[in-house]
């Protein structure tokens, strides 16, 4: 339980310690004197609200698993909130984050609130459900542990597959583009100083008719030869480098005209369109070299396409695989839920009784997947949606609901924080809470801000919250002066005789 309670400088409150030694708690007193700003500044100590105290503290006699934070069990626990241009949490001298010390918070205090419908949220029942077949079946957790790793594995297969599927018109077009590519350069099938040898004859066949013409005229010269050899030897003259020059030109003109032969054997056609084929890979790609380079790498690309859609059929089985699994256990899941729920009706119904309100349904449908299986948990009061019920109606469900939460899931104790649950009641249906809460105090310390006097009347530890000259003060209440604050709050301002006696027979109760 919270033992010490210090508040600084929070709105109206100057400075404020509190010593709790009771598990009932009630604050009274008239509307605007600060009791909703104390709940809140000692909600704001665990991290679940935010208010502007310049400094907070408890101490708390109760066992949380804070080495499940990194941080030192002692007793008591102290908790620290301090203000100043920013927010700062302390658990036993250890500096927290809002985030875990909200966690914390939430590991053992619950607070309940007007209007608040948290406690019938489909996680929280599935939770207590659970719990509920936990308590009598431990196996039941490997189902809970399988259906949790499987349906991970499901989403994350299943995102993985949906990335593909969305990408898989891109694909396609990619896969028939690099297919286009690589046909095209393949049809032309290019090879490696293949366009310059071409080029060359091309040129040589532009000037193969001058080349022609060139050597029937050049040719006279070996007509003359006798006479050259002759007068050489008139002159006494070595002709035999005349010979072999002579010879040597004989050998080039042949030489020549076998390659006029070859070129005219050639189809210019075809020639012709292979180099415009050819210029055209040079044209796109910069090289010849450069089409093969870009060849290759197309049939890498077409090869990795072709390596997705393995990939899509791999993520298809597993994405199978595991919603085969999921619903196996989400089956049990049900199963199990179903039968719980039952036992937690029950449980309801009988605190519903305490408390004047029946015909509470409870009902598990399916629904769509989600990340607890299945099952889909709606409640209704005379078979109305619990949105539409009254305030006062909602606030027993909800205790109802807490008080047999609190024997499976709760049964170690905590906090209870509660805001005006008793608002909009009949003082017969405050008495019916009042005693609600009471056994609730077996398991919970309970604060309660209460306007009714059969809640106060109960109360183990009663705090009257009050203003003086514009400060809010806090003082605990001794029994002659709960009777007066019971009054009060029974006949108003100006206590009468009967509301005195109505008090003290509430007390006496």
């Amino acid at each position: 339980m919270i033992e010490r309670f210090h508040l600084k400088e929070h709105l109206s409150f100057k400075e404020v310690t509190l010593e709790f030694n009771k598990n009932l708690v009630i604050f009274t007193g008239p509307s605007g004197a600060g009791k909703s700003i104390l709940m809140e500044a000692l909600l704001t100590l665990f991290g679940l609200k935010e208010c502007d105290a310049k400094g907070i503290e408890a101490s708390l006699n109760l066992k949380i698993n804070l080495d499940n934070w990194g941080i030192e069990e002692d007793e008591p626990n102290i908790f620290r909130y301090a203000k100043d241009k920013s927010a700062r949490y302390f658990v036993n001298n250890q500096q927290v984050s809002r985030k875990n010390i909200k966690l914390i918070g939430s590991s053992f205090i619950n607070y309940l609130t007007l209007r608040e419908f948290k406690e019938f949220e489909n996680e929280q029942l599935l939770t207590l459900l659970d719990a509920i077949v936990l308590k009598e079946n431990k196996s039941y957790q490997k189902t809970v542990t399988s259906f949790e790793s499987n349906y991970q594995n499901f989403l994350s297969s299943k995102r993985d597959l949906k990335k593909i599927e969305e990408e898989e018109k891109k694909i396609t077009d990619l896969k028939e583009f690099a297919a286009f590519e690589i046909s095209k350069i393949e049809g032309i099938n290019p090879q490696v100083d293949e366009y310059k040898t071409l080029m060359l004859q091309k040129k040589e066949l532009s000037k193969k008719e001058k080349i022609e013409n060139a050597l029937a005229e050049a040719s006279d010269i070996f007509e003359l030869e006798s006479k050259v050899t002759d007068a050489l030897s008139l002159l006494e003259v070595e002709s035999s480098f005349f010979d072999e020059s002579l010879n040597e030109l004989r050998v080039t003109f042949e030489n020549a005209t076998e390659r006029l032969n070859e070129l005219s054997d050639l189809n210019i056609e075809e020639m012709l369109e292979r180099l415009e084929n050819l210029s055209s890979l040079k044209t796109k790609y910069g090289s010849i070299e450069g089409s093969l380079e870009y060849l290759a790498k197309k049939k890498e690309e077409l090869s990795r396409y072709e390596n997705i859609e393995f990939e899509k059929s791999t993520l298809e089985k597993k994405v199978k695989e595991f919603k085969q699994k999921v619903d196996e256990a989400a089956t049990i899941m049900t199963q199990k839920r179903s039968t719980a729920l039952k036992t937690l009706s029950l449980r309801v119904e009988h605190y519903l009784s305490l408390l004047y309100l029946e015909n509470v349904t409870f009902k598990l449908q399916r629904s769509e997947l989600h990340e607890m299986g299945y099952d889909q948990i709606t409640v209704t009061l005379k078979n109305t949606d619990l949105n539409k019920v009254s305030s006062g109606e909602l606030n027993r469900i909800r205790l109802a609901q807490l008080a047999a939460s609190s024997e499976f899931i709760h049964d170690k104790g905590g906090i209870l924080i509660l805001d005006e649950i008793d608002a909009n009641l009949s003082g017969k249906e405050s008495m019916s809470i009042a005693k609600v809460l009471k056994l609730l105090c077996k398991t919970y310390q309970v604060f309660a801000i209460s306007h009714q006097p059969q809640l106060s009347s109960f109360a183990e530890q009663h705090f009257l919250v009050y203003k003086e000259n514009g400060e809010s003060k806090i003082k605990e209440l001794a029994k002659d002066e709960r009777v007066q604050e019971l009054s009060r709050m029974i006949s108003g301002d100006k206590v009468s005789e009967e509301a005195i006696q109505f008090a003290n027979s509430l007390l006496e109760e």
